[in-house]
C-alpha cells in the first residue's frame, strides 16, 4: 500500500513537471499595480478611452494619469524628481532636452497634430471669421483671445510660432507685435486645455489649441493654410523661420525653440515603478489595432509604423514594442 501511494505520488509530481514545461507561464500573472503616466494636456481624452480599454484587458492594473504642459510635466521628473513610468510630450523634443539620457533611453514619435484657431458661437464676429481675415480679428480691441504660457507647454510657443510665420506668409507688416500688442498677459494659461472651459463659458473669444483638441471638444476652429499650421512637415523649411525664446533646465537660462511640425513622443522612464505594466501599456498604446487606432478617431494622425531616429536608440527599446517602431527620422 505504502508503494502504491509512493508510485501515485511521484506520477503527480511528474504531470506537475510536465505541465510546467509544456505552460512555463500559465502560472505567472499578468501585469498588476498602479501605473503612473505623465502626459501633455492635449492627450487627456484619447489617452482616457485608451486607458479604459487598458484595464478591461488588464483589470489587476490601475492607471493614474497626470496632464498638463509637456515641459511642465517633464520638468517635474526630472528636477522635482516625481516617479513616474511613462511620459508623453506634445512634442517630442521635450523628452530629448530634458529627460535622455539621465531619465529615459529612448523617445518614440507616434502621433502628429496641427495648430487651428478655436472658438464658440458665442465669440464676437464668429459669424465673420474665417481662413482669410483672422488675423485682422483678433487685432480688434473688443475680442479677447490667447494662448497657453511657452515655457510649460508645447502648445504655447507653437503658437507664437504660428503668429510669426503669419506674418512672412501674408507679407503683412509688423503683424505678430500687433496681434501681440492686443493679448494681455493675463490670457496666456498654464496649458491649452484650460483654454477650452475660457471659451466655452463665454470668458474668451478665440484660443490656439491642437486640432485634435478642437475636435474632441467641438469646438468651432479655422483651419489655416500648411505653410503656417505646423501640420505638415514638408514644410518644415517654411516653419524653421519661427523662433521663441523660452525657459531652460536651471533659473535665468534660456533656450531657443525653432519651428517644426507637431510630432508627439513618448518614453519610459528608467527607473519606472512598474516596468511590466508600463511595458504592456506602451504595447498597447503603439499598436495600430488599439492605442493608435483611437488617436486617428479622435482627429489626431498617428504614425504607423511609430519611429525612431537610428538603430542605436531602436536597440535600447524593450522587446515588447520593437515589432511597432521604425527607424525612421
Amino acid at each position: 500500500m505504502k508503494k502504491q501511494n509512493f508510485n501515485l505520488k511521484s506520477h503527480l509530481v511528474w504531470l506537475a513537471l510536465c505541465t510546467l514545461m509544456i505552460f512555463p507561464f500559465s502560472a505567472q500573472a499578468g501585469p498588476k499595480g498602479k501605473l503612473s503616466i505623465f502626459h501633455a494636456g492635449s492627450l487627456t481624452v484619447p489617452f482616457a478611452k485608451i486607458e479604459k480599454a487598458f484595464e478591461a484587458k488588464y483589470p489587476d492594473v490601475d492607471i493614474q494619469r497626470e496632464a498638463g504642459g509637456s515641459t511642465k510635466m517633464a520638468r517635474l521628473i526630472s528636477e522635482v524628481g516625481k516617479p513616474a513610468d511613462i511620459m508623453a510630450s506634445a512634442d517630442y523634443k521635450v523628452i530629448d532636452n530634458n529627460l535622455i539620457p539621465d531619465f529615459a533611453n529612448w523617445n518614440v514619435r507616434f502621433a502628429t497634430n496641427q495648430l487651428v484657431l478655436c472658438y464658440t458661437d458665442q465669440s464676437k464676429y464668429a459669424d465673420k471669421v474665417n481662413d482669410k481675415n483672422w488675423y485682422e480679428i483678433l487685432q480688434k480691441k473688443d475680442v479677447v483671445w490667447g494662448h497657453s504660457d511657452p515655457n510649460l507647454d508645447p502648445c504655447g510657443y507653437r503658437s507664437i510660432m504660428v503668429l510669426q510665420l503669419a506674418q512672412k506668409f501674408y507679407n503683412v507688416d509688423n503683424l505678430f507685435q500687433k496681434l501681440i500688442d492686443n493679448r494681455p498677459q493675463k490670457n496666456i494659461r498654464p496649458k491649452s486645455v484650460e483654454l477650452v472651459n475660457l471659451l466655452k463659458t463665454g470668458h474668451m473669444d478665440y484660443a490656439w489649441e491642437y486640432l485634435s483638441v478642437a475636435i474632441q471638444h467641438e469646438l468651432k476652429f479655422i483651419k489655416l493654410d500648411d505653410h503656417i499650421n505646423l501640420g505638415n512637415y514638408k514644410y518644415d523649411d517654411f516653419y524653421k523661420q519661427a523662433r521663441v525664446k523660452v525657459t531652460g533646465k536651471k533659473p535665468n537660462t534660456w533656450i531657443t525653440k525653432k519651428g517644426k511640425s507637431c510630432t508627439y513622443g513618448i518614453t519610459m522612464i528608467k527607473d519606472a515603478p512598474n516596468p511590466e505594466a508600463a511595458k504592456a501599456f506602451l504595447s498597447f498604446l503603439l499598436s495600430p489595432e488599439h492605442g493608435l487606432k483611437t488617436l486617428k478617431e479622435m482627429g489626431q494622425p498617428p504614425f504607423i509604423p511609430c519611429r525612431l531616429p537610428s538603430q542605436k536608440m531602436a536597440d535600447k527599446l524593450p522587446s515588447e514594442i520593437k515589432s511597432l517602431v521604425e527607424v525612421k527620422n
